[in-house]
């Protein structure tokens, strides 16, 4: 029986540290990277190119089975994730609020969730995979070797995603920020279909004090120990 490639999940809700570390930590061992929200994104920036109501759930399904190439990049040297469309980086596109708030109306729906579960396991790939996600050590890898589970607390959250969003040239208003990061998390959570929360065997760390080099430190070496690697 072939043996799959190793994951290591990273879960929780956004502006809690998980796409840097993902990115660091897929540098490191030189592994595949997921980026699953994203792949909401994606599908809510297609449906606006598409004209398709994000409510349309069944239409917006069927996107996520067409042929898609998208690719996650950890770029040295840069915080974040570069996400690819046919080559095309859409990065700052898929970032914006309005497509965040669409991607988590989408992940409400089970038919876009049935839809989007094979596109986010074709990313195991040798010789591993770190995925970035809500729902990654809980339904679509919940074999995975070792599953962290970030949070912090909501102000530091919308503080470093107010932050992030500006760098990028995107103008937003903190509080406005802040209640959307606030409806996002509560939705999530209390979804009837794979709520936010830690897997059984996650291991949860609050980054609210810690800056993103004592986290990896936290956790590389629960890779290494997990994974029996040198120190």
């Amino acid at each position: 029986m072939q043996v799959k490639p190793p994951v290591i999940t990273v879960d929780g809700p956004s502006g809690t540290g998980k796409g840097t570390l993902c990115s660091q930590v897929s540098r490191w061992l030189q592994w595949n990277l997921l980026d699953s929200g994203a792949l909401y994104r994606i599908l809510a920036l297609l449906a606006q190119r598409e004209n398709i109501d994000v409510s349309n759930a069944v239409e917006v399904a069927g996107l996520a089975r067409t042929e898609l190439d998208v690719q996650f990049i950890a770029v040295a040297g840069e915080p974040s994730i570069k996400v690819t469309l046919d080559g095309a980086d859409i990065d700052a596109q898929i970032r914006k609020e309005d497509c965040g708030n669409a991607a988590s109306q989408l992940g409400g729906y089970v038919e876009v969730r049935e839809a989007i579960l094979g596109w986010q396991r074709s990313f195991q790939r040798p010789p591993g995979l770190v995925a970035d996600g809500r729902d990654m050590g809980t339904v679509v890898f919940p074999a995975a070797e070792l599953k962290i589970f970030l949070t912090a607390s909501p102000e530091e959250r919308a503080k470093r995603r107010y932050k992030q969003l500006n760098v990028k040239g995107i103008d937003v208003s903190f509080q406005n920020l802040l209640t959307e990061m606030a409806e996002r998390d509560n939705r999530d959570k209390q979804r009837n279909i794979s709520p936010l929360r830690p897997a059984e065997d996650a291991i949860v760390i609050d980054t609210s004090a810690s800056g993103i080099e004592n986290v990896f430190a936290q956790v590389s070496a629960l890779i290494k120990q997990r994974f029996e690697l040198p120190v």
